[in-house]
């Protein structure tokens, strides 16, 4: 079973609370509200995406790097971790 199966319900959870975040920006930002607040909004929305992406990269490195047998697809699937690495830290 996958990563992202198993841990199918705490990332749904995640991504509804990233929804929520985003849609009180944008309430925000309608209703002209207070720069500082709208910082602190965006601020959180960028902690819960990171801590997103953490949680699918751990059980990404746990069940296709360390846990898998053949060299060959260990390789692979770390090079696909690390090139999503490279593109998120631009």
């Amino acid at each position: 079973m996958s990563h992202t199966v198993r841990d199918k319900a705490k990332l749904q959870a995640r991504v509804r609370r990233l929804q929520g975040q985003t849609a009180a920006l944008e309430k925000q930002l309608e209703s002209d509200g207070d720069c500082s607040a709208i910082l602190q909004q965006i601020a959180a929305i960028r902690g819960a995406v990171n801590g997103l992406m953490l949680a699918v990269m751990e059980g990404h490195l746990t069940d296709h790097v360390v846990k898998e047998p053949e060299l060959e697809q260990r390789q692979h699937d770390l090079d696909a971790v690390l090139q999503v690495l490279r593109s998120y830290l631009k």
